[in-house]
């Protein structure tokens, strides 16, 4: 008997799927498999109704301590990519190794996804699924099935499908964020509608303000106001506090791996706290040098991470250079929630690379370091005397001509 394991939400892709992973491709069995990484529990209840209307075995594995244990990791590299918080990104290569697990458990001759052939999560999946024995197999991809020809399908076999706001747009969740794609909003200048957020109120509604107290240690964030939370908590609590602000919408055109250009909305509420806090922490803490170097390094670390490939030995490399900065990552910072913003207006640590004499207007001299104003002379005369030198050359030589 040949089985194959399918990613399943019980959305069009993958409820579609199961029919053509049978019809199309001969197998005896489908079992699907359900990662959490924090859906809303409506989602599970809705594929398992989907499954049963279908008569596939499901499995469900509970992801969400790793997940959100990737997703504070990430902050030690301020992981975004073109300005948003990679929560999609993260959570495909660990519910491709929960897929794999389950389906090498269940003796499974294969994998599968819903993914189609334009988008970046097939490529995450399959790179942590081409690791092992078994066939790969994208039926939307490989069948070049659009979304149309689906609900067609669906509809003639009278298939139950669950797809958001009636079909129209494609919606993923999970702890880290909330992303709304498809339909109208394809279009760039589209404007979307108030009804497509979940997790956050329309900034401009948003009334008062808050301040919020982010403790870290080692760059990782433990506490939130003095209270310490585990990490499914602390992002929870978060996206719920930060998202009544309208704090953590990203409207954007973003460069998929395949090269197309793409309409993406998103939202991040706790994502997008800590990321602010984490970088203000570090303003205090590290060098200049560190800084500029480290900025280099975290765009690479992000890059892979949007490839899907955090196990990448170059990323291995890149988390070397990393946590040595973060072992001085630890204090705190105090963010102000206001009007769709959430600003560092406050910062702490014991490690502060900071002299409040040596930086104040109303002290002539550096406490300990034998340093006066007057010192400063004479870098100010060296200071840009290389130019200077390069365009009075330069004119000299003109007027010669």
């Amino acid at each position: 008997m040949e089985r194959v394991a399918l990613a399943f939400s019980g959305g069009l892709d993958t409820t579609v799927c199961v029919g053509l992973l049978e019809e199309e491709y001969g197998y005896d069995e489908v079992i699907g498999v359900t990662v959490d990484v924090g859906q809303p529990e409506e989602e599970f209840e809705e594929a398992e109704e989907t499954a049963e209307a279908l008569g596939v075995e499901t499995h469900v594995v509970d992801a969400r301590e790793e997940f959100a244990t990737l997703c504070l990791d990430s902050l030690k590299a301020n992981a975004t990519y073109q300005g948003y918080p990679l929560g999609t990104a993260m959570a495909r290569p660990v519910i491709a190794n929960a897929i794999l697990e389950t389906a090498i458990e269940n003796d499974c001759d294969a994998v599968a996804h819903g993914c189609t052939g334009k988008g970046n999560d097939q490529l995450r999946f399959e790179a942590v699924w081409r690791d092992s024995d078994l066939d790969v197999i994208a039926p939307v991809r490989e069948l070049e099935l659009t979304r149309e020809w689906e609900m067609e399908y669906a509809e003639d076999r009278g298939l139950p499908v669950q797809s958001g706001n009636e079909g129209d747009w494609s919606i993923d969740t999970n702890l880290w964020s909330r992303s709304v794609e498809g339909a109208d909003l394809e279009k760039p200048d589209y404007v979307p509608p108030e009804e497509i957020y979940e997790w956050t109120s329309a900034p401009g509604e948003a009334d008062g303000t808050e301040l919020v107290e982010i403790e870290f240690e080692d760059g990782e964030p433990v506490a939130v106001d003095g209270e310490e939370y585990g990490a499914v908590e602390l992002i929870e609590h978060l996206n719920e506090r930060a998202g009544a602000y309208g704090v953590g919408r990203t409207d954007m055109m973003e460069d998929r791996m395949l090269g197309l250009k793409v309409r993406e909305n998103y939202e991040h509420p706790a994502a997008t706290v800590l990321l602010n806090a984490h970088e203000a922490l570090e303003g205090l803490v590290l060098t200049q040098e560190e800084r500029e170097f480290k900025a280099q390094v975290d765009q690479q670390w992000s890059k892979k991470a949007y490839q899907g490939l955090i196990d990448a030995p170059l990323v291995g490399a890149l988390e070397g250079f990393i946590e040595e900065t973060q072992e001085r990552v630890t204090g705190t910072v105090t963010i102000k929630l206001e009007g769709g913003s959430a600003r560092a207006v406050g910062r702490e640590s014991e490690y502060a690379a900071y002299s409040e004499d040596a930086a104040s207007f109303n002290t002539e001299t550096v406490e300990g370091q034998g340093i006066t104003q007057k010192d400063a002379t004479g870098v100010a005369k060296y200071h840009g005397f290389q130019g200077r030198l390069a365009n009075s050359v330069i004119d000299s030589v003109n007027e010669g001509k």
